[in-house]
């Protein structure tokens, strides 16, 4: 239940909705209930049981009041009108008017409180989407880390499809269909208490059987969803090394994984198929159990006069009471489904409730320049219970760059990934001009900051948008004007839309030197005091290299720059160099001096030199 109003919750305010629903939805039932209670005069007429003295009373016009006393004296009223003039069949035809108009009104009144669920049904699932993808937007890139991206939009599509399959459209039913069964019930009272009371005994007996069926289906719900997340990784997966797959002939592999993740989502939903399938019939069997019992049952003390309901009573009862059937069928589907809207809305909450370790301060520092610099004081970190880096010190003052190389897994990147807070450190701090930089908004921060790394992330989009991405109100001659910085203008002009060419998902129509030189064209349009380079060029050919190279010295100049570099030849002259082993700084110092130490430096200069 909590989950399921945590899921109503969404719908706030609900004075947009619930009081014209309420008004909609009981009129609906109200016309439709009046469609039965006006079948007992229609075979009164029919069957010619009319007594003409019992209507004497309702000779005379009522004086209007809102009550059930009012509307019952009217419509007496008129039907003695039209029998003293028209005789039976203008009563059967003033009847049966009376039954299509009403009809009518209840079908409307349904209609509108259908749209006005559709709108409730709209702004719960866009304001759930909304929330998810704003909290994996703030979420700490550690998290993506732990997590299967598969899974992760499994959650944001799937599991959010099934809540508006399931819990939202299943609000008709848990609001109207209650309603419904109540004021059915007290017709049925009113017409004969004494057989109500026996036809209600069997419901407890039919909720209990219900209810032991939906119990064991949100088990299922939850294993379902769980499935179907690996299955969208799988693709995922498959989709994105597709190259890789064939080139190792691994198609059979992955079919098999597939093949057998499928197997077992079909296992799950068809054991799921049983027990939801089977509420339906029990309940319709349970009813019309009950249907036979009142006919033997209310039958019998009707023949034997022992009943104060007539024929045409207790005909119209049956067929009041049937219509009870079919609002009791919704709900008890309607609870089953609500089982798996549930295990997909606690899937998603989990996403929704997981707090980014990565915050800004309640009342952040303000931050509007970089001024002096970067230092590092005793700065460990670790993943989990792995260290990566230890007792980390130096200092990058304002417009030096300074390089980090190493051996791959010695954690420079991760070293890097500190600067923007993409990570804190597990020990020390980091400051900028002498403020810690979790005193600082994220945003604001960030801003100072332009980060080109060896995987060129682009969107697909044009052109002109990945180079603007990021920067609100950028010009046209502003975004030229980077490209031509990041020797980007060219090879765009030759595109056959130029800056507005679609580059496709990542920039798969671009070549890898085309696609690193609009990574430049981004960072130089930013224009950040601060620029991070994560081995830029490292997956490059020896042109695109050179024509990198250039735009990336273009873009440092004048900047705070911290390089990783893969080529020692591209950080020669770097301000100073630290060289990284195993998380600890083990040399450091120019490239001149360390070329003459013995040490990994030299090693991995004399490595490439050859």
């Amino acid at each position: 239940m909590k989950t399921y109003l945590r899921i109503l919750s969404y719908a706030k305010p609900y004075g947009k909705f619930v009081p014209t629903y309420i008004i909609y939805a009981f009129l609906s039932i109200v016309f439709g209930l009046l469609n039965f209670t006006l079948l007992k005069p229609l075979f009164d007429v029919i069957f010619e049981q009319v007594d003409p003295s019992s209507l004497t009373q309702y000779a005379e016009k009522p004086e209007f009041s809102f009550s059930v006393e009012y509307f019952s004296h009217l419509f007496n009223y008129n039907f003695l009108q039209v029998a003293e003039e028209y005789g039976k069949m203008g009563t059967l035809f003033y009847v049966c008017i009376i039954i299509v108009v009403s009809v009518f009104l209840s079908n409307l009144f349904t209609y509108l409180s259908g749209v006005v669920l559709a709108k409730v049904r709209a702004v719960v699932i866009k304001r759930m989407r909304m929330d998810i993808f704003s909290q994996v937007s703030k979420l700490h890139i550690g998290y993506f880390s732990n997590e299967r991206k598969g899974d992760l939009m499994s959650k944001m599509t799937n599991d959010v499809q099934e809540v508006e399959n399931t819990i939202v459209q299943s609000l008709r039913v848990v609001f109207r269909e209650p309603v419904t069964i109540i004021l059915y019930f007290s017709v049925l009272f009113f017409m004969s208490a004494k057989l109500t009371l026996f036809t209600i005994l069997i419901i407890p007996i039919t909720g209990a059987i219900i209810g032991g069926i939906t119990r064991r289906l949100k088990k299922k719900a939850v294993q379902s969803q769980e499935s179907l997340g690996r299955i969208v990784n799988i693709l995922d997966e498959t989709l994105g090394g597709m190259r890789v797959i064939k080139a190792f002939n691994a198609e059979g592999f992955m079919k098999k994984k597939f093949d057998g993740e499928t197997d077992f989502y079909a296992d799950v939903n068809v054991n799921m198929a049983r027990k939801n399938e089977l509420a339906s019939p029990i309940s319709q069997f349970l009813g019309v159990f009950v249907v036979a019992g009142i006919l033997v049952y209310g039958g019998s003390m009707v023949l034997s006069g022992n009943s104060d309901l007539g024929a045409s009573d207790f005909i119209t009862y049956i067929i009041i009471f049937t219509q009870v059937l079919n609002p009791a069928k919704e709900i008890s589907r309607a609870v089953s489904s609500i089982q798996r809207g549930i295990a997909s809305a606690e899937r998603v909450f989990t996403v929704v409730d997981t707090p980014s370790q990565i915050k800004s301060p309640a009342s952040p520092s303000v931050l509007n320049t970089f001024e002096h610099s970067v230092e590092f004081k005793n700065v460990s970190f670790a993943y989990e219970d792995q260290l990566v880096l230890k007792n980390i010190n130096f200092t990058l003052n304002r417009g030096k760059t300074i390089a980090l190389v190493g051996p791959s897994g010695g954690g420079k990147s991760t070293l890097a990934d500190l600067v923007p807070r993409f990570y804190d450190p597990s020990q020390g701090a980091i400051l900028l001009d002498g403020n810690n930089l979790k005193d600082f908004d994220l945003n604001d921060l960030r801003s100072l900051m332009g980060i080109v790394t060896q995987e060129s992330i682009l969107f697909n989009d044009t052109v002109f948008n990945n180079i603007a991405f990021g920067v609100e109100g950028a010009t046209e001659a502003q975004v030229l004007e980077a490209a031509k910085i990041a020797n980007a203008h060219e090879f765009i002009e030759k595109m056959d839309d130029g800056y507005q060419t679609s580059i496709g998902e990542r920039g798969s129509k671009l070549s890898g030197g085309q696609r690193q030189r609009l990574s430049i064209a981004r960072a130089v349009l930013k224009n950040p005091p601060i620029l991070i380079l994560d081995e830029a060029t490292s997956a490059l050919d020896s042109e695109s290299e050179h024509l990198v190279q250039e735009a990336l010295t273009k873009l440092m100049s004048n900047r705070t720059t911290l390089v990783i570099a893969h080529r020692l030849s591209t950080i020669q002259h770097a301000d100073e160099i630290l060289v990284i082993e195993r998380g600890e700084i083990v040399q450091r110092g120019t490239h001149t001096d360390l070329s003459q130490v013995e040490g990994l430096y030299q090693k991995l200069s004399s490595i490439q030199s050859v």
